[in-house]
């Protein structure tokens, strides 16, 4: 079941915010709310779409998220380009998570291009 509140960290209930995104009834229109929404993707479990946002260039053939991992809050701490006027762009972010009871993050800065007039994660720089 999604979680009510959307884990993006926006203030906005997840069936509202990456929930129309995850569904298909809209797109991102900036590479920060891509991420947003597929860090939102990994915890609600949601491979295919992380699969549906990877450039073809660097998408894996298959996704296995681990189910023992609960991704609780995201950190956007810089931006470069990216914007609807962008082609390119990258997101500096931290990512909160528990593994088997015990905290955790990561942080990572994504690389993001437009394909298609669509946005699509390529990978971390």
């Amino acid at each position: 079941m999604p979680p009510r509140s959307c884990l993006c960290g926006l203030p906005a209930a997840y069936q509202d915010c990456c929930g129309k995104l995850h569904r298909g009834e809209a797109a991102a229109t900036t590479a920060e709310q891509l991420m947003r929404s597929r860090f939102t993707a990994f915890g609600v479990g949601d491979a295919a779409y992380l699969l549906r946002t990877w450039h073809p260039a660097s998408r894996p053939a298959r996704l296995d998220l681990d189910k023992r991992v609960r991704w609780v809050r995201l950190e956007i701490l810089e931006t470069t380009g990216g914007s609807v006027v962008h082609t390119e762009g990258t997101v500096r972010f931290r990512a909160h998570f528990i593994d088997r009871g015990k905290p955790g993050e990561m942080e990572e800065n994504s690389r993001f291009v437009r394909i298609n007039g669509r946005w699509g994660y390529t990978g971390a720089l």
